[in-house]
């Protein structure tokens, strides 16, 4: 697996709707550019090969890396993959939709539901919105949230991103009634 970059990101919302938020809401992302496992090799019908070679290794580097930057305890998680303009969206999916990576995160994160994630293809500077919710409960509707990113030189057309998301906390202000006062 080649990276040509990691970034990290860390959002922290002090106010919202006028309001001070306390604690402070804090998200984090980081993202790796990584060489497409199967740059240049056509259609590939068998992604396994690309998998073994990147999913676990992308997962494992990325998983303490969102905690560390977070610098809490980890309520809300999401993941994403965007293919550069040459691969296919089947390539992030392969890397990121497989317990080879996102297994890391789970046991990083102590967490037991599925990772919600986003798929995309498209140029360097790309923007897209990585989906979170609760790590034990994906009914809670207070942790449903998402965060914008954008790397102004990624992916180029033969790279992935493949990027992890955390939040310490729900939306800031959120008010929303459970879900189980609508059943």
């Amino acid at each position: 697996m080649n990276i040509r970059k990691i970034v990290t990101l860390v959002e922290e919302t002090l106010t919202e709707g006028g309001r001070p938020v306390e604690p402070n809401a804090r998200v984090a992302v980081v993202a790796a550019v990584i060489e497409n496992p199967w740059k240049g090799q056509g259609f590939v019908e068998d992604l396994s090969a690309g998998i073994d070679a990147a999913a676990s290794r992308v997962g494992e580097l990325l998983a303490p890396r969102v905690v560390k930057a977070l610098g809490g305890t980890v309520e809300a998680y999401g993941k994403a993959a965007i293919v550069g303009l040459d691969g296919e969206i089947e390539h992030g999916s392969a890397l990121i939709h497989t317990l080879k990576f996102g297994d890391h995160f789970r046991n990083a994160a102590s967490a037991t539901t599925l990772l919600p994630a986003v798929e995309k293809r498209g140029p360097a500077g790309v923007t897209f919105d990585i989906p979170l919710k609760h790590v034990t409960d994906a009914t809670i509707r207070s942790h449903h949230q998402s965060i914008e990113v954008r790397l102004a030189d990624a992916p180029h057309p033969g790279e992935i991103v493949i990027a992890l998301a955390a939040a310490a906390q729900g939306r800031p202000q959120q008010r929303l009634a459970p879900l189980s006062t609508e059943q």
